[in-house]
């Protein structure tokens, strides 16, 4: 599959660490050129997520001969259309957008449908909703005039199940909003040549997930519940980004993808 992309061009929102940072790794592998767009460039730093090159900017132009950082709040809607634009100027296309950007961010303890506060909901829906709807707002007019490419959104498995004891409600609720859009938008992009899809993650240890969790997910037991006996790695979420964003899956839109070892069969 080397080269696949090549002369494509791809930007990846909140690809500075994680589930972000290895799926624009390997878009880069794959030939093409990458622009990272986080609100915090150095996010791998702070979880000690490690690191090929001094910044993720330099890993992609290892890899690909070319790569791009920028730094820029993805839940603001003018900044993220300045960001996008910015990287369409220079490469004069876009062919790629994936939106990793999100998480549930907001204390665990107080996750419940009942219990929620206000500021935790605006919170879930701005990081994990917003981003999204910016960035594909953003993003469709370049790749319409691009001539088509595809768009890779990012929901959970918290968006296609509901936990035992309800916790995560918002960021769930959030994510399904996710897993909905995207069939919205791939309806309606579909006639310009862009495919959207959607991929739902389980439980995968990125470095935030580790150090946050450590306890959890080093349990001898962790695993017994999920049907293949493994939790994720951020590389199983690149290898559904790489199908859904090269001719492999050129007759796929509207699509959600569980990469989750089979937690949601349950």
């Amino acid at each position: 599959m080397r080269n696949t992309l090549d002369g494509a061009v791809a930007v990846i929102a909140g690809g500075a660490r994680g589930i972000g940072r290895a799926s624009a790794l390997r878009l880069a592998d794959l030939g093409a050129t990458v622009a990272v767009i986080d609100v915090n460039l150095e996010a791998a730093a702070e979880y000690g997520e490690q690191l090929t090159a001094d910044s993720v900017q330099v890993e992609l132009q290892d890899r690909a001969g070319s790569g791009v950082g920028i730094q820029a709040d993805l839940t603001d809607p003018e900044a993220t259309a300045q960001a996008i634009q910015d990287v369409y100027d220079v490469q004069q296309r876009l062919d790629i957008l994936v939106i990793p950007a999100g998480g549930a961010v907001t204390p665990a303890a107080r996750s419940a449908a009942s219990v929620t506060p206000d500021e935790d909901f605006t919170t879930i829906v701005d990081v994990n909703m917003r981003t999204v709807v910016n960035c594909c707002r953003a993003a469709v007019p370049h790749m319409r005039e691009s001539g088509g490419g595809a768009i890779v959104t990012m929901a959970s498995q918290s968006a296609l199940w509901v936990t035992p004891n309800g916790s995560l409600a918002a960021y769930g609720m959030a994510k399904a909003g996710v897993v909905q859009y995207t069939r919205y938008l791939a309806a309606e992009v579909g006639p310009w040549g862009i495919r959207a899809n959607c991929i739902a993650p389980g439980v995968i240890r990125t470095s935030r997930l580790v150090q946050q969790q450590a306890t959890v997910l080093n349990a001898d037991d962790a695993a017994k519940a999920i049907p293949l006996r493994r939790q994720g790695e951020p590389s199983d979420i690149a290898d559904a980004v790489q199908y859904l964003t090269t001719p492999l899956s050129a007759y796929v839109t509207g699509q959600v993808l569980a990469v989750d070892g089979g937690s949601t069969m349950h």
